[in-house]
């Protein structure tokens, strides 16, 4: 247990754990946003010179602490989180979602592919906080998913100012152990699909139409298990198309074939310097049962930190329970952002 001054806790949402029931989804309409804009970004350690697309739902003057969610990826959009602007609807709570600099409606850079010296964790964690300069918010909770999760808990670690609660939404704490559980979940596959991935992945065919298909295959069971896929993380992967530079040049071709810049990133021992003073609001860390980022790759999270740690388990999902089990996913998270 984490050597916090309050107690941690370990909870699953649902009990069911049949693959052939199917989660629920999204079943109602969440809000249109507040306001979108365009925030001005300038990094002089690279020289880049962008702006970050971001929306907000709700009111930031109110006495609310706002809520700044991080996407996927790096370079998946914030598309497919839309779901969790809910929290607004249902806790009048403020939230802010953007699109990472690289991808999305945000300033890309294509020139920089494979550019590892340009694009990096330090990079986005100085786009968060001019974010938080543009908005003029002080205190403030964070979400990160997958990525963002990844990038969230290196940002805690920074032990910055302001940082209330921190949610870490189906993320691993060292890359290594993730590829290490992907390849694991990729050998339950059919035959036909693991000599395909084999096969491209040897022969460099990463960028074929049979490749995308064996992927797609994998994402069917832990990425997304919603038939078929919402249109929110269709637009998602469509940005993703049309511009893959951060997502290759970090992590690779796909979510279990690491090659990027990220595949020795871990932060699983730095986790400790997470201390009930520097979070003071705690720690949520959630995933799903048949989620990429299984239960092995999730834990540092909960155990590492030296604060107040609770875990939520989806059973009727996989990486993205926010689509998958949207009223779950957004009541829980509305709970542990508005408990003391």
């Amino acid at each position: 247990m984490p050597n916090g001054p309050a107690s941690s806790s370990l909870s699953t949402t649902t009990t069911a754990m049949d693959k052939r029931i199917q989660p629920p989804g999204q079943i109602r309409d969440y809000p249109k946003p507040t306001k979108t804009g365009k925030a001005p970004f300038s990094y002089p350690k690279t020289g880049l010179e962008g702006e970050t697309y971001y929306e907000l739902w709700g009111d930031l003057s109110s006495k609310k602490t706002p809520l700044i969610c991080l996407h996927g990826g790096p370079g998946v959009p914030h598309n497919y989180l839309l779901p969790i602007s809910l929290v607004n609807a249902d806790y009048d709570i403020p939230v802010i979602m953007y699109d990472q600099i690289g991808c999305g409606k945000s300033t890309h850079f294509a020139d920089k592919k494979g550019d590892t010296k340009f694009w990096t964790p330090e990079l986005f964690m100085a786009e968060l906080d001019n974010l938080k300069s543009h908005f003029g918010i002080k205190e403030f909770d964070l979400l990160g998913q997958s990525w963002g999760g990844m990038l969230g808990g290196q940002y805690a670690i920074t032990q910055p100012k302001g940082v209330g609660k921190l949610i870490i939404s189906n993320s691993p704490s060292d890359m290594r152990t993730w590829v290490k559980i992907a390849n694991r979940l990729r050998q339950d596959l059919p035959k036909d699909v693991r000599e395909t991935l084999d096969r491209c992945e040897r022969d460099g065919k990463t960028d074929t139409e049979e490749y995308e298909e064996a992927v797609t295959y994998f994402y069917k069971l832990h990425l997304c298990r919603r038939e078929p896929f919402p249109q929110e993380l269709n637009d998602s992967f469509a940005f993703l198309k049309e511009d893959s530079t951060v997502y290759e040049t970090m992590n690779g071709p796909s979510e279990f074939y690491v090659v990027g810049s990220l595949k020795e990133w871990s932060i699983t021992e730095e986790l400790k310097e997470i201390t009930a003073e520097t979070l003071p609001g705690g720690l949520l860390v959630m995933n799903g049962y048949y989620d990429e980022a299984q239960d092995e790759t999730t834990a540092p999270f909960f155990y590492n930190p030296r604060c107040r740690t609770k875990w939520v388990r989806y059973a009727l999902s996989s990486h993205m329970p926010m689509c998958e089990e949207t009223e779950a996913y957004v009541r829980d998270l509305g709970m542990f952002l508005t408990q003391e």
